[in-house]
């Protein structure tokens, strides 16, 4: 990739839809300044529950054709997001989705919990090395809520960062290129206690309020170093993009839910935690920019 913008962002997430949930207001609000947002997708979340019944047929157990029919659920809530750089690591379908910690998918030859880190981290050191961001945003160890294709991209990304920065290892992939900052998403609890109140005493088209257990990255509030505030457009356009993942995703207003029906809030300003690289605020000021500090 040539004539690269100034600044450039690249976020590595396990399914389709959970880039829109974590982190859509950020990637539309960068997108729109003229950022380069890259998204890399690491399975094409072929096990997910589907909530349309006009669209069950597309389930697992049934006619397997989930995964094909999520690409253009991405690919629409990429245009609501304004994000023209999407990938999926090593190619669609590579990595298969290894459904939720402890199911018979995880066993599965292709299934992105049962690929050696250094197996599918070469993938992700060629887009580095191609689209060379300075900012990475993925999970914690934990995957967020410990799924294990959210762990395992959180060990990719991780892995593949270290190898990227290493002029020694695979050249053929391109010029060596370190990261200068690595983020992990976050939501800080009175933030999602907040949310869930507001929730249950406005209520919503959905029957009933999950717990905030089901949120993934919520910590202490010290643990935030960064809240990116996008604006009421961006927030519009990340309610959109989750509305484009509509076999995964209902959206009513300002609250959401997944296939269980549990009404959830919807962020609206997005929260991080910086774990690698040098902090772009004083002591105990968070940053507003996730490129607050980067230099080059």
């Amino acid at each position: 990739m040539t004539d690269l913008p100034a600044r450039r962002l690249l976020l590595v997430h396990a399914h389709p839809d959970d880039e829109s949930i974590n982190n859509g207001a950020t990637m539309a609000r960068y997108a729109a300044e003229g950022a380069l947002v890259t998204l890399v997708t690491c399975t094409l979340g072929e096990e997910g529950e589907v909530i349309p019944p006009a669209l069950a047929h597309l389930a697992p157990d049934r006619e397997d054709r989930l995964g094909p029919h999520r690409v253009g659920e991405l690919a629409a809530a990429m245009t609501e997001l304004g994000v023209t750089d999407h990938r999926f690591l090593g190619g669609p379908g590579r990595f298969r989705d290894s459904g939720m910690m402890g199911a018979e998918q995880n066993k599965r030859e292709n299934a992105f919990w049962n690929t050696d880190v250094d197996t599918a981290a070469p993938h992700l050191v060629e887009v580095i090395r191609e689209t060379r961001p300075q900012v990475l945003v993925t999970y914690d160890p934990d995957g967020g809520y410990g799924h294990p294709d959210h762990i395992q991209a959180h060990r990719v990304a991780t892995r593949a960062a270290e190898l990227a920065a290493d002029p020694d290892y695979r050249p053929d992939l391109g010029p060596a290129h370190t990261i200068a900052k690595i983020y992990w998403n976050r939501v800080p609890r009175p933030v999602a206690e907040a949310g869930f109140a507001r929730l249950r005493a406005e209520g919503s088209a959905f029957p009933a309020v999950a717990e905030i257990d089901d949120v993934p990255g919520v910590v202490d509030e010290d643990r935030i170093t960064t809240e990116i505030d996008a604006g009421p457009e961006h927030t519009a356009r990340k309610s959109a993009a989750m509305a484009a993942h509509a076999t995964q995703v209902a959206v009513d207003g300002p609250f959401f839910a997944l296939s269980n029906d549990l009404g959830q809030p919807i962020f609206t300003t997005e929260y991080y935690e910086l774990v690698q690289g040098t902090p772009g605020a004083p002591a105990g000021v968070r940053e507003t920019d996730l490129f607050a500090g980067v230099t080059a």
